[in-house]
């Protein structure tokens, strides 16, 4: 049976295997998305040749110390494709993520990629959004009117701590408030409703970003697409593809 680092690395290398030569990628952040960068530097070493903008200092530091040209996003408009985890993700391919603190740039990258990859394993497939807290980026200066704005939404706010008990910071230098809601009946009124307090940068709910997920299961990997896009991959739903080189099968179910 394979472990959860081999359903991770599966996804992740599925999902790698769509970069082609000329693209600009985004990079995620966290440990799923670190298989992505390990199988892209395989790649790249084998004669790919492609760009990349990374959503955090350390993917940065990894892609450049395993051979991937890591450009400054500050110098580019849009992206060709990204690849990142998910901390949980629903049948709409709704996803919480920011669990690595790198949300806010993760949502600015995966807003310029022509097309947004998902990467997970099956442990992080929701039925329903809330079952992690969604983090949020804020401004230290306005600490305590967030959170006393997100306790009105009906969350459960708490500083996000670093190993030295001091307040963790995101490379832009903010907090972060990790905020537990419980079941999220209306994904989109709460994104919204967060969007809207001044001192918050940015949020974990990623509602329409997401193109396709990459899932590794027990059986192998299952591509799904969101729903209402690409509809001419339903005659591929089901079918059974060629095996990945790490395990089991690849299952396209596209919607």
């Amino acid at each position: 049976m394979p472990s959860a680092d081999d359903r991770k690395r599966a996804a992740a290398e599925t999902a790698v295997a769509e970069v082609a030569s000329g693209m600009i990628v985004g990079l995620g952040t966290g440990s799923t998305a670190a298989y992505a960068v390990a199988a892209l530097a395989a790649r790249v070493a084998e004669g790919l040749a492609v760009e990349a903008v990374a959503t955090s200092q350390r993917t940065a530091e990894a892609a450049r110390a395993a051979g991937i040209r890591v450009i400054d996003f500050a110098d580019v408009a849009a992206i060709d494709l990204g690849i990142d985890g998910v901390d949980e993700i629903d049948p709409m391919l709704r996803a919480i993520k920011g669990a690595g603190g790198a949300m806010l740039r993760e949502k600015i990258v995966a807003s310029a990629a022509a097309r947004m990859i998902a990467i997970a394993d099956s442990s992080k497939e929701v039925a329903q959004l809330g079952g992690r807290p969604v983090p949020v980026e804020i401004l230290p200066f306005a600490r305590a009117y967030a959170e006393r704005r997100i306790a009105q939404l009906g969350g459960a706010p708490a500083l996000r701590k670093a190993t030295d008990d001091a307040p963790f910071r995101t490379d832009q230098e903010n907090w972060v408030l990790d905020c537990a809601f419980g079941p999220i009946a209306d994904p989109a009124a709460l994104a919204a409703a967060l969007s809207e307090i001044p001192g918050m940068l940015g949020h974990g709910l990623f509602l329409r970003e997401i193109n396709t997920l990459y899932l590794g299961t027990e059986q192998g990997v299952v591509r799904r697409d969101r729903p209402d896009e690409d509809k001419d991959r339903k005659s591929l739903s089901g079918r059974i593809l060629p095996g990945h080189p790490s395990f089991g099968a690849y299952m396209d179910q596209g919607q």
